[in-house]
């Protein structure tokens, strides 16, 4: 029998750079929605955004954080009660023009946990979200149900971007922040969809080694680098390895950083597409003639359309993407200092937080 809480707890951020816990009055569920017994939410670079650096949450605060949430839904919809879930990242109102043209990722009345659904988000006992996008996993054999809470952004946004970009078996990528959170998992999509290379790029040694054993062809150390110097290094490994240097490359620029972009823009060539994966706040120069030289292409890409979720879980489940060598699963109460360690960049693997109010 599943119990329905008299209270739904939380970690709040009360204010940007500050957290408190709470505990909430469970809503009464409106047609549609469901209650979710979260079991493991993670922690994403994006939350730090909201906490740390100032980039204001849809929902001001006091607001819960965290959309890469799997669970159990408690109540609600029968047909998914005792059904364990991914709940989406960004949930679309399928109901809109932009839904309608198949691009639901950016619907404009979008829901995300943790920034628009409300003031409720994962770093919480409970979450209740529209039942509609739920992806539900029916067999996930041994994998842990928190681990596969990284899915809801770390890994589905990597194949979106693989799918804008029309990633095809042959082709030639480039992954900048191989060694982050959605670079680690984006060198794996790319992999698993077929690409003849991926250079994975990024500034830990440790870190690039780890994405030659997922999946990177070679790997480039940016650290203490210009953009010139990795693009130097770069047509010399091209050189070796016959590949072309100026012409046909995907690149994935997964850091959001200005240095991550930067070498993004440097490396774009004729034909080529640089897909912008990460979130950051940097303002770039770039002359658009250049683009237009190249008859190349800079493509954004945001969040993932639900209907994607059942196809990346197959991937991870069937083992194509490795997920629990890196995730790390943490108790909830662990979430301040694990914001801290994840903002200086001191974990090495990305942090799953479990419930323990």
């Amino acid at each position: 029998m599943l119990k329905i809480p008299e209270k739904i707890e939380a970690w709040r951020m009360v204010e940007p750079g500050k957290l408190a816990m709470a505990s909430l009055p469970v809503p009464e569920l409106k047609p549609g929605e469901v209650l979710v017994e979260v079991a493991g939410c993670g922690v994403c670079h994006t939350d730090l955004s909201y906490f740390a650096h100032g980039v204001k949450t849809v929902v001001p605060p006091p607001i819960t954080l965290g959309h890469e949430i799997s669970g159990t839904v408690i109540a609600g919809d029968r047909e998914l009660v005792g059904k364990e879930v991914i709940i989406p990242a960004v949930m679309p109102c399928n109901n809109c023009p932009i839904c309608a043209a198949g691009r639901g990722n950016r619907c404009l009345g979008q829901k995300m946990p943790g920034n628009s659904l409300g003031d409720m988000g994962g770093f919480a006992s409970h979450i209740v979200v529209p039942g509609h996008d739920l992806c539900v996993i029916n067999d996930r054999g041994n994998v842990p149900l928190p681990t596969l809470a990284v899915l809801a952004d770390a890994i589905t946004t990597p194949y979106q971007a693989a799918t804008k970009a029309d990633v095809k078996p042959g082709d030639l990528t480039i992954v900048i922040g191989a060694t982050g959170g959605v670079g680690t998992y984006m060198t794996q999509v790319l992999t698993a969809m077929g690409a003849q290379a991926v250079v994975g790029i990024g500034r830990n040694a440790e870190k690039l080694e780890r994405a030659r054993s997922l999946g990177a062809t070679t790997v480039i150390n940016s650290k203490g680098k210009s953009a010139k110097d990795v693009r130097t290094e770069f047509r010399d490994i091209c050189k070796a390895n016959n590949w072309p240097s100026n012409f046909g490359w995907k690149i994935f620029e997964c850091t959001g950083t200005g240095d991550g972009q930067e070498i993004g823009l440097e490396m774009l060539s004729f034909i080529g597409k640089l897909i912008i994966v990460g979130f950051g706040t940097v303002v770039n120069q770039y002359s658009l003639s250049r683009l237009m030289a190249f008859d190349a292409e800079i493509i954004g890409s945001w969040g993932c359309p639900p209907k994607y979720y059942p196809t990346v879980l197959e991937m991870v489940l069937s083992g194509q993407i490795a997920v629990e060598p890196l995730v790390e699963v943490r108790p909830m109460s662990q979430i301040e200092e694990v914001f801290q360690l994840a903002d200086r960049g001191d974990l090495f693997k990305r942090v799953v937080l479990t419930p323990d109010f």
